[in-house]
């Protein structure tokens, strides 16, 4: 059962989709990075580093639902074996069976956040061939900045991602900070979107 964190009547839940240990070594992904900087980190997460040094990651989403009504889900993963993660990340990922063991149906979640294009965090997005959006009631929200970069940072974004969000007319792209409010139902929270890192 995924973890879930209760606020009033907003819950969180963290979904894993996948865990394994990343291409190089967290030394060589950051080079600048000191001894006391790896210690604090250790601390502070002991499990992201494995016995023989290697870095382990668990690559999350994150479901945020107010009461009973519709689900925001931040990130969609590493996805399905075939998904654009597959050279470099461990797939198949589990999203959908996270998502069915918290009680989240695909077609509950109305909004997904992608925070940015990297492989492990769009995965689940769009699944299939053609392409089709994995969740059929959301609206796919991704900055304008992560947009106009999307050929540079994977080629196979526009066509793979891009094109079938904007085919289905669940693409919402925003600049800047941006307030989401469920677009079915009643809720009583508010979500910030993320700027570009």
């Amino acid at each position: 059962m995924p973890l879930s964190r209760t606020l009033g009547s907003i819950t969180v839940t963290a979904l894993i989709d996948a865990e394994g240990a990343f291409f190089q070594p967290r030394t060589e992904a950051f080079p600048h990075a000191t001894a006391a900087h790896w210690r604090e980190a250790d601390r502070r997460d002991p499990g992201a580093v494995t016995a023989d040094g290697q870095w382990w990651l668990p690559f999350r989403s994150f479901a945020i639902r107010s009461g009973d009504g519709p689900v925001t889900l931040v990130d969609a993963g590493i996805g399905p074996a075939d998904s654009l993660a597959a050279s470099w990340a461990p797939v198949p990922g589990r999203l959908p069976a996270e998502l069915a063991a918290a009680g989240i149906d695909p077609a509950d979640v109305d909004t997904v956040v992608l925070t940015h294009l990297h492989t492990d965090h769009i995965g689940w997005a769009v699944t299939g061939t053609p392409g089709r959006p994995y969740f059929p009631n959301a609206s796919y929200l991704v900055q304008r900045a992560e947009l106009d970069a999307a050929e540079t940072l994977n080629p196979a974004l526009p066509a793979g991602l891009v094109a079938p969000l904007r085919a289905a007319g669940q693409l919402r792209v925003v600049d800047g900070e941006t307030t989401l409010a469920p677009t079915r139902g009643q809720v009583d929270h508010e979500v910030i979107a993320p700027t570009r890192r």
